[in-house]
């Protein structure tokens, strides 16, 4: 208490990420995805990085988290740049409750493309509030603030109790075209 939340309508989106999205939605050097590299994308998420001792995500959770995503319960965002994974991000959908898990990037911006991404898509399916866990400077740079615990409870108490999202609507094709509305 308090829990960082994004809400999917505070998104905040600068100038030049704006420019970048709009290139992107026209399938310029980028391709993004839904659900087509799961563990690939953990794995990239649990690598080392600078100023960090190490990572919760085990091979255990690997498991974990690619048993929940056969299960329709995982998912994941990627962006491709060249055929190459560059960035994405995964987490966890119960009924319009979706909890950010974790993000990585190996291109400027693709992190940031692959959460548009994901915020459209929520936006889409009217799921108003992510799930970010702990707060950071660049979750609050993006939107994301925090809420009291008890009105995080509520919202997650009605949000996994609405009918889940259709997410094979979202890995037929790329998610390229829901950056073209920002």
């Amino acid at each position: 208490d308090p829990r960082m939340v994004l809400f999917t309508d505070e998104f905040k989106v600068a100038r030049s990420l704006r420019k970048k999205l709009r290139a992107v939605a026209r399938g310029e050097a980028w391709r993004v995805t839904c659900d087509a590299a799961l563990e690939a994308v953990m794995r990239a998420c649990a690598a080392p990085r600078a100023g960090q001792d190490g990572t919760w995500i085990t091979e255990a959770m690997v498991r974990a988290y690619v048993a929940l995503h056969r299960r329709e319960l995982a998912h994941s965002i990627e962006v491709w740049r060249g055929g190459e994974l560059a960035g994405g991000l995964y987490g966890v959908a119960v009924g319009r409750m979706f909890y950010g898990e974790s993000m990585f990037t190996r291109a400027t911006d693709a992190s940031k493309i692959a959460l548009a991404a994901l915020v459209q898509l929520l936006r889409d399916e009217e799921v108003p509030v992510i799930d970010c866990q702990q707060n950071t400077a660049h979750l609050a740079s993006l939107g994301a603030r925090e809420i009291r615990r008890a009105d995080f409870c509520a919202h997650v108490a009605a949000a996994t109790r609405a009918a889940p999202i259709d997410w094979s609507v979202y890995r037929a094709g790329t998610l390229n075209p829901l950056l073209a509305r920002y």
